[in-house]
């Protein structure tokens, strides 16, 4: 299963609130919790995340969907990973790192450089491939969108757009495409991806005012990512866990799914370790409850939803269990315990 940061949902309540839409509801209506608007690091199925914005558009009758939750987002939404593009030597370098770890934000998403498929040598072709893009069109607008006030925001301005070519019919009208991009679009339906066509100097721009050693906090934070894929098991599945409770399904399935292993196998894996799934699930969950009962005050109901528990009732028992007191007491006695004093 395909899935995607649900940062790349910011921009999404204040539009659909500014069309008449209520985002909540549609986020309910493609199975998303509602807290996915609120948080970043969620992890949503691609599929769900498409599909809401497809739904979003059609019931609020606003093709142009997509390009306006782009007009609403930062380089921010990108995590860490924005701070070593913003702070690379070159536009070319940004790009470089972009590609190389995309996948942290949207597992199903890659970015290329390549010849222009026009042919003309001032022009490279920078190829965004999401998941099947003709079938949600808002989303890959919503992504090309985003890379492209990307480039504007490295570039301190214009960076010479030739024109953006997709690989289905826009679903919006085309001034609305000219307006955001500035520049032509056009369908090449053959295409198996989404193209901005850019000045072939572009990628030897430099960026000015970079910070080398935040550059390099940041590429080591991703790299330790990077490097957890080949982590102790137990280890990957605490954190496939943490990333999705309150947003998917996390049963063995869904997960041994998200980490490219047959639920047996990983089942298996988990067991050399002295463990079970059900074990990592469990700790994952109370550690989790326990950080959000006495770290803030979120109404019990979405505490318990958050950690997984789809009634409120299975949430008090596993309290108990835990602690031996239900979630109402556990924040009451946190509330309780002296505060350190401030010199």
């Amino acid at each position: 299963m395909s899935v995607i940061r649900s940062a790349a949902l910011r921009g999404f309540s204040a539009v659909t609130a500014d069309l008449g839409g209520d985002p909540v509801e549609l986020l309910a209506s493609v199975g998303l919790p509602a807290h996915a608007i609120y948080l970043d690091d969620l992890l949503l199925p691609t599929a769900a995340y498409g599909a809401l914005l497809e739904i979003t558009a059609v019931r609020l009758e606003c093709p142009g969907l997509g390009l306006r939750v782009a007009r609403l987002q930062s380089p921010t939404v990108l995590g860490p990973l924005a701070i070593a593009i913003a702070n690379s030597p070159t536009i070319g370098e940004s790009l470089a790192c972009l590609t190389r770890y995309m996948y942290l934000h949207s597992s199903s998403t890659s970015i290329r450089l390549d010849e222009d498929p026009d042919g003309d040598a001032d022009v490279v072709a920078l190829y965004y491939s999401p998941d099947e893009p003709r079938e949600q069109r808002q989303a890959t607008d919503l992504g090309v969108g985003f890379i492209h006030r990307g480039l504007t925001y490295l570039a301190r301005g214009h960076y010479g757009l030739r024109s953006v070519d997709l690989p289905y019919t826009p679903p919006a009208p085309a001034h609305v495409y000219r307006s955001f991009f500035g520049a032509p679009v056009r369908t090449r339906l053959a295409s198996p991806a989404a193209v901005l066509r850019i000045p072939a100097s572009l990628p030897t721009t430099p960026l000015r005012d970079v910070d080398k050693t935040m550059q390099q906090l940041a590429l080591a934070f991703l790299a330790r990512q990077t490097a957890t894929r080949g982590a102790d098991i137990a280890a990957r599945v605490r954190t496939a866990v943490a990333e999705s409770l309150g947003t998917t399904t996390v049963d063995i399935t869904a997960v041994a799914r998200l980490m490219s292993v047959h639920p047996r196998t990983l089942q298996r894996q988990l067991r050399a370790r002295g463990t079970s799934y059900g074990e990592v699930l469990d700790r994952v969950r109370r550690d989790k409850a326990l950080s959000l009962l006495t770290g803030t005050d979120l109404p019990l109901g979405h505490v318990a939803a958050m950690t997984g528990f789809t009634e409120h009732a299975s949430f008090t028992r596993a309290a108990r269990r835990w602690w031996d007191a239900p979630p109402s007491q556990v924040r009451t006695r946190a509330d309780e315990q002296p505060r350190p004093a401030v010199l």
